[in-house]
């Protein structure tokens, strides 16, 4: 199921304000975030520009779903498949998952 107007709206702005004070300004043209929500997904992604093209390449960072009224937060290998990362417990905060991705002490999401 999708996820509501409200709650894509508020996700939508904590998420803002996350991808602009993620890059400082001097790197953007080197490297961008940025988040797309599907259904009840919202996928955190990094974009870096192409090798001699002016066309920008994806890499997904971390996945949140939002299942039975909680967010769980996966992962993605290099195959491309989705794992649920089973130390970050399921929550109702969106705000506390997206703070777990950010700490990452296993270097999980960024290396």
């Amino acid at each position: 199921m999708p996820l509501d107007a409200f709650t894509k709206k508020r996700i939508g702005k904590i998420l803002d304000q996350y991808v602009e004070s993620k890059v400082p300004k001097q790197f953007r043209t080197q490297m961008r975030m940025n988040y797309k929500v599907r259904g009840n997904n919202v996928t955190l992604f990094e974009e870096r520009p192409a090798f001699q093209s002016n066309e920008w390449v994806q890499f997904d960072i971390a996945q949140f779903r939002f299942v039975d009224s909680k967010w769980k937060v996966y992962w993605r290998d290099s195959k491309d498949k989705w794992h649920l990362v089973e130390d970050i417990i399921a929550s109702e905060d969106f705000d506390k998952q997206l703070r777990a991705v950010d700490n990452d002490n296993r270097g999980i999401f960024w290396g």
